[in-house]
This record gives C-alpha cells, sequence and structure tokens, in this order.
C-alpha cells in the first residue's frame, strides 16, 4: 500500500512538473527575437534558440525583425495647384530594436501606415501636378523622410518607400493628351520647316551653279523632257528659244 500510494505520489509530482515546465520552453526562430516581461517588467531579450520563460511569472513576447510590407490605400489628395489626385503606396520596413517596439508602441505596423498616409498627404499637397508626375521618386524619398524621422524612437527602419500609382481625373486626362497631341503637331511642322528650308538652300545652290552655263541649263531641261516622255501617253509641247542652235554650236565646239 505504502509503495503504490509513493509511485501514485511521484506520478503526480511528475504529472505536475510537467505541466509547470513545459509551457516554460518556447522556440525562438532565426529572424526573431523574445521580449521577456517578469511580474510585468521587462528584464531582457532573449536570442535565436530554445529559451525558458518561469510560467505564470514571466512572458515572452516575439518580435520579427523581417522586412514587412505594408500597402497604403489610395487616397483623393489636392496638389499645390489645386490639382485632385488619387494616390496609393505601400512601405518597407523592419525592427530594429525589438524592446523599443515593444515597449513605446502599441502596435507599430499600423502607427507606420498611419504616417506614412499622413505624410504622402503632406507631401504631395506641397507639391504641384508637374512635379508628382515626373519627380515620382523624389516625392517617395521626403515621404521616407518624414516617416523615418518619426518611426526611429520606436526602433522601426524605413527601408524605402514606393508610390504606386498616381490616376487623375478624366477631364485632366482630356486635356493633357490634347496638350501632347498639339505638341505633337508643333514638332511635325519644325521638322517639315526646316526640311523645306534645307531643300531650298539646296536648289538655290543648284539655280547659282546652272545660271553660270548656259548650255547646262538648257541639258537639265532636255533631261527633264526626257523623264516626261517616258510615258507615251503624255503629250509634250515645247517652246524653244531663239538661240537654241547658237548654244548647241558653243556646245560642240566646246568639246
Amino acid at each position: 500500500m505504502v509503495l503504490a500510494a509513493l509511485i501514485g505520489l511521484i506520478g503526480f509530482a511528475f504529472f505536475g512538473f510537467m505541466i509547470f515546465i513545459l509551457p516554460g520552453i518556447k522556440l525562438i526562430y532565426e529572424y526573431e527575437r523574445g521580449v521577456v516581461f517578469t511580474l510585468g517588467k521587462y528584464k531582457g531579450m532573449r536570442s535565436p534558440g530554445m529559451t525558458y520563460i518561469i510560467p505564470v511569472v514571466q512572458e515572452l513576447r516575439k518580435v520579427d525583425l523581417r522586412i514587412k510590407t505594408a500597402d497604403i490605400p489610395r487616397q483623393e489628395i489636392i496638389t499645390r495647384d489645386n490639382i485632385p489626385v488619387l494616390a496609393n503606396t505601400v512601405v518597407y520596413f523592419k525592427v530594429e530594436r525589438p524592446d523599443d517596439a515593444i515597449l513605446k508602441i502599441e502596435d507599430y505596423v499600423y502607427a507606420v501606415r498611419q504616417y506614412t498616409q499622413a505624410a504622402l498627404r503632406d507631401v504631395v499637397g506641397n507639391s504641384e501636378l508637374d512635379m508628382v508626375l515626373t519627380q515620382r521618386e523624389q516625392i517617395a524619398n521626403d515621404i521616407k523622410k518624414i516617416v523615418d524621422a518619426e518611426t526611429n524612437p520606436w526602433g522601426i527602419d524605413i527601408s524605402s518607400i514606393k508610390i504606386q500609382e498616381i490616376e487623375l481625373p478624366a477631364e485632366m486626362k482630356r486635356a493633357m493628351a490634347k496638350q501632347a497631341e498639339a505638341e505633337r503637331e508643333r514638332r511635325a511642322v519644325i521638322i517639315a520647316s526646316e526640311g523645306e528650308l534645307s531643300a531650298s538652300k539646296n536648289l538655290m545652290n543648284a539655280a547659282a551653279n546652272l545660271s553660270k552655263n548656259e548650255g547646262a541649263l538648257h541639258l537639265r531641261t532636255l533631261q527633264t523632257i526626257r523623264d516626261i516622255a517616258a510615258d507615251p501617253s503624255e503629250k509634250i509641247v515645247l517652246f524653244m528659244p531663239s538661240d537654241t542652235a547658237k548654244i548647241a554650236k558653243k556646245l560642240v565646239k566646246g568639246k
């Protein structure tokens, strides 16, 4: 009886010991850190691996150190020149100091989103539409500086911020399309006029060279007539100058 009672007592003690011990065994992955509280007070951090905390007395909160992605919903913003645009961004950030991320802010992911959303409104609202459309990278860098400065005390590092989309009102899109079409037409007119100017200069030089020799001018005329006569359906009326024979004799003598 005594032996049986002793075995039962040992089994009960072992069972109670296991119930007390097992919940205190924690596993921390390589990309995590553990923040330990003892009776509600911060007592330090735990590195990756298997660790033990005293159940009931201690609490372990794990913090993921990998880069997180937070999508900022699309919102309407009025630019400096009073043009409404719809813009959305995505922010990449990570925790550098897990203890500060737990002790100084309740929900750092939510806070990062809110700060990014507010900074987006401030930066785009203080910029003109042309800058928002052409200098998107600069706008993103300005937002990153603002958010990084605000979240650094929480142990958060903002890796980068990307502006995914900027949407304009329909009437603004039509106006910009008309402006682009007018610009293309203007360039086409300039190119055509430059070509005509170059051609006129070449014709002027050719005329100057032909005028120096009467025979050359008439030969050019005859060559043109020959080209026209290649088509048998064409009728050609020639007005020969009175001094044609004289010019021909000069050409023969010149040879």
